[in-house]
C-alpha cells in the first residue's frame, strides 16, 4: 500500500514540468505582479527536473536561432561574391565578341591579278597599299619598290584599300618585273650600241617634229578633225575611254586602249587591233609638236633599238605621262 501511495503522489516528469508552470502562474496571479525574486522552493528532485527541461529547450532554440542566422549570412555572402564577379567577366566575354566580330567585317576577299595569273588575297580593309605590295611581293615575287598597283587608277602606298574603294570581289591589277627578269634582259651588242649613239646624237641636234621623217608625215596629214583636245603644261589619268582621233606614220587612223587587267596594250587601226603585253615594250618616247604643244608625237618601242618605234601623232599632252605609267610603271617612267 506504502508504494502504491507512493507511486501515485509522485509525478512523473512531464507532470512535474507542468506543475512547475502552473504553480508559478498561479502566485503571479495571486500577488497581481511580477515577483523580484524567485520564490523559495524546495530543492526537490521535481524542481531539479524542470530546470533541467527549461535549460534544454533554451539551448535548443539559441542554437537552432544561430545555425539559422549563419546560413543566412553565408547564403547572402555567396550572392554578393557571385554578383560581384559575374560582370566583369561577362563584359570581358562580350568585348572579346564584339572584338572578333569587328575583325571578321574588316576582312575583305579580292583578286590580285598578275602576268595572267590570279591570286584570291583576303586582306584588311584598313590596310595601306604598301603593305598590300608587301604580301603581293610574297605572291609574284615582283619587288613592292617595282610594282604599280592598278583600281581605277594608280593606287596610292599611303592610302587604305577603304579610301581607295576596294569591295569584295574587286580585281585589282599588278604590273612590274620581277627581280629576275630584268636580270635576264641581255646587254645589247656592240652595233646596236653604235646605232642607238647615232640616233642619240642625231635627235639632239633637233626635234623630233622637224627630222624629215615626222616633219614629212605632219605637213601631209596635218592636225586631225577627230583629234580629242589636248591640255598643256597639265597631267590627267587615263580616261575610261580609249584615245582616239590620232594617226600612225602612213596616216591611218589610230586608237589606243589600255587593258590594265590583262596588262596588254592594244593599238586599233581599221585594218586590225595588235594586242601588246606591256611587258614586252622596251621604252615610250614623246615630244610636243611644234607650233602645238597641247600634242606630242609619242614613239612605242616594241623592240630592242630605237627602229622598233610605234609613231603616233597627235597624243593630247594631258595623257603623255599616265600612258608612260600605265605601259612602264613609274620605276622605269624616269629612265627615259
Amino acid at each position: 500500500m506504502d508504494s502504491q501511495r507512493e507511486s501515485v503522489s509522485k509525478p512523473t516528469t512531464s507532470e512535474s514540468t507542468s506543475i512547475c508552470s502552473e504553480d508559478k502562474n498561479q502566485l503571479m496571479t495571486d500577488t497581481g505582479q511580477e515577483m523580484d525574486t524567485a520564490p523559495v522552493v524546495e530543492n526537490t528532485e521535481d524542481n531539479k527536473q524542470c530546470i533541467q527541461d527549461d535549460d534544454t529547450v533554451s539551448g535548443t532554440s539559441a542554437i537552432s536561432s544561430g545555425d539559422a542566422t549563419s546560413e543566412v549570412k553565408s547564403e547572402s555572402n555567396e550572392m554578393s561574391a557571385s554578383a560581384a564577379g559575374s560582370p566583369p567577366q561577362a563584359d570581358a566575354a562580350a568585348a572579346d565578341s564584339e572584338a572578333k566580330d569587328e575583325v571578321i567585317k574588316e576582312m575583305i576577299t579580292f583578286k590580285v591579278i598578275y602576268s595572267k595569273q590570279k591570286y584570291d588575297v583576303t586582306f584588311s580593309l584598313d590596310a595601306t597599299v604598301s603593305s598590300l605590295k608587301s604580301h603581293i611581293e610574297t605572291l609574284t615575287n615582283v619587288p613592292s619598290s617595282m610594282q604599280k598597283v592598278m583600281f581605277k587608277g594608280k593606287m596610292k602606298d599611303d592610302a587604305t584599300l577603304r579610301e581607295q574603294k576596294v569591295v569584295k570581289g574587286s580585281k585589282i591589277m599588278v604590273i612590274g618585273s620581277t627581280v629576275n627578269d630584268v636580270m635576264s634582259v641581255s646587254a645589247p651588242d656592240a652595233n646596236t650600241m653604235k646605232e642607238i649613239e647615232k640616233q642619240n646624237t642625231a635627235a639632239a641636234k633637233e626635234p623630233l617634229c622637224k627630222q624629215k621623217p615626222h616633219k614629212t608625215i605632219l605637213e601631209k596629214h596635218g592636225k586631225p578633225d577627230d583629234v580629242m583636245i589636248g591640255v598643256k603644261k597639265h597631267k590627267e589619268p587615263l580616261p575610261p575611254v580609249p584615245l582616239s582621233g590620232m594617226y600612225n606614220k602612213s596616216g591611218g587612223k589610230v586608237r589606243l586602249t589600255f587593258k590594265l587587267e590583262q596588262d596588254q596594250l592594244w593599238i586599233g587601226t581599221k585594218e586590225r587591233t595588235e594586242k601588246i603585253p606591256m611587258a614586252s615594250i622596251k621604252a615610250v618616247v614623246s615630244e610636243p609638236i611644234e607650233g602645238h604643244e597641247e600634242y606630242h608625237m609619242m614613239g612605242i618601242q616594241l623592240g630592242p633599238t630605237e627602229a622598233s618605234r610605234y609613231w603616233v601623232y597627235w597624243v593630247p599632252a594631258q595623257y603623255v605621262d599616265a600612258i608612260k605609267d600605265a605601259v612602264l610603271g613609274k620605276w622605269q617612267t624616269d629612265l627615259f
